[in-house]
């Protein structure tokens, strides 16, 4: 029986949120993604894992439209093998990640995987240099059948469905410019994907290795992949735990990391940060009332990691150079543990280029 203290513990030394320094090359969660959302996105959850991220080459890192459509960062390196790794496993999958796109392709006689190969090949061809999403969008418009575009309200006007365009982005071999909004799109310098990826990039190990211990529908629901599919792709290396009385899997390597795992470190984790992204949710935030403040429709904090359990949220507040942090503790923080909180506040002013002028505690 394992609860639910051993397995967040494990989770924060698998994703090296107990390490203190480290380079690109063994840093766990490239091999999944980092997303890059919100200002304290990729550059943030790099540098509480230690890396020294004010001095990576601008070439050093590669963003890519993957994982639910959200921009992650990648080594560069290792482009060719994340797009084998992200490609859908089947046409349904597809179907399933592309949401609403699907349907009209359906009635159209025109099979999933065929339209983002379709959307890759018009992208390959229209983007030869930089060009701004809007502007490549409105040229896919031009070129497209009906079954591809819908009508968008807001905008009162025709596009491509969002999804699609997307996931093709990178079977068409695209980047998105670092720090460019609305995005920039370019190719990708002699790009070519990978026939098959190397195991270490796999998306089913990868969740199992970062937060496992899940179940195939945890796994589904993150990757947006049917679970028929995943369990079609669960490796055989995984041994049954059984979670607060639910059974699920983890990679047999790591069974004694998950018995042994101290979890020791104080964090303010970015809203997207992948600890927080686990869909176990119940299990990372027991507590009905907080898991709400921490996951809103819109609008999410950053959470406070104490040694493995979440003890706050917190909120910036950046006005030019100058920046304060509001943190919302859950309980009772001591008077080191805030400390150890306020000395990441000032991390994470650095990180954005400033100077923390406050931090408050709102108990």
């Amino acid at each position: 029986m394992t609860d639910r203290r051993q397995v967040l513990r494990f989770r924060v030394h698998a994703q090296q949120l107990d390490r203190t320094s480290g380079g690109l090359a063994d840093t766990t969660v490239l091999d999944f993604g980092v997303q890059e959302t919100g200002p304290d996105g990729a550059g943030w959850a790099l540098a509480i894992r230690g890396v020294d991220v004010a001095n990576l080459a601008a070439t050093d890192l590669i963003t890519l439209w993957t994982l639910r459509g959200a921009p992650h960062r990648y080594r560069r390196a290792d482009a060719p093998d994340v797009a084998a790794a992200v490609a859908p496993y089947s046409d349904a999958d597809a179907g399933k990640r592309i949401f609403d796109a699907s349907k009209p392709l359906k009635a159209a006689g025109i099979g999933n995987v065929e339209a983002l190969d379709e959307v890759a090949g018009q992208l390959r061809r229209l983007v030869t240099e930089p060009m701004v999403k809007g502007d490549v969008s409105g040229r896919l418009n031009k070129v497209l059948d009906e079954p591809y575009l819908r009508f968008c309200r807001p905008c009162d006007a025709i596009h491509i469905y969002e999804q699609p365009f997307r996931l093709a982005a990178i079977r068409a071999g695209l980047e998105l410019r670092p720090g460019t909004s609305p995005p920039v799109l370019e190719p990708i310098p002699g790009f070519k994907p990978s026939a098959t990826a190397d195991e270490r990039f796999d998306l089913v190990r990868c969740y199992l290795r970062l937060l496992g211990p899940a179940t195939p529908k945890q796994v589904a629901e993150f990757l947006d992949a049917p679970v028929k599919d995943v369990k079609a792709h669960w490796p055989e290396d995984v041994v049954a735990v059984t979670v607060d009385g639910e059974e699920r899997w983890l990679l047999a390597s790591d069974e004694e990391a998950l018995r042994s795992a101290a979890g020791k470190a104080t964090r303010l984790l970015g809203p997207y940060d992948l600890f927080l992204q686990g869909r176990d949710r119940a299990t990372i935030q027991p507590d009905k009332a907080r898991a709400k403040e921490l996951w809103p429709v819109l609008g999410r904090p950053g959470a406070v990691l104490v040694d493995g359990e979440l003890v706050g949220a917190w909120r910036p507040r950046k006005s030019g150079k100058r920046m304060s942090v509001t943190v919302k503790p859950w309980q009772t923080i001591a008077a080191a543990t805030r400390k150890a909180i306020s000395e990441q506040a000032e991390r994470l002013a650095a990180n954005r280029g400033a100077e923390l002028s406050t931090i408050e505690f709102d108990d």
